[in-house]
């Protein structure tokens, strides 16, 4: 692939390369139709969310009931996640990254 350079003034937006949108077409959109893409894009992070959290718990070499009593959920919780039919959140989705950048820390730290 070919790299381009492009330089831009922030304060003039006709300085903005024009990029490969087709006004038309995103003007032609229903909300019907941005709907069903935000569903599609929805399932599609779900599944990608369960193969990071697979990944995650393979890596530090744990089975779904050990991982999860690690980290302080159900083994069922810890499924729904994997198989994309539920995403972590908030503290959930946090702790996840730490296992994932940090692991011996985060498997080596007490339980409660």
């Amino acid at each position: 692939m070919k790299d381009v350079r492009v330089t831009v003034d922030q304060s003039d937006s006709a300085s903005f390369p024009g990029g490969r949108v087709d006004a038309d077409r995103v003007e032609a959109t229903t909300d019907p139709e941005i709907q069903v893409q935000i569903d599609r894009d929805n399932e599609a992070a779900m599944a990608d969310m369960g193969k990071y959290i697979r990944a995650v718990r393979s890596r530090i070499g744990m089975t779904q009931r050990e991982f999860s009593e690690r980290i302080g959920i159900s083994v069922d919780t810890l499924r729904n996640w994997e198989q994309g039919r539920r995403h972590p959140t908030g503290t959930a989705r946090a702790l996840l990254r730490i296992i994932d950048k940090a692991p011996e820390v985060a498997v080596a730290a007490p339980q409660r």
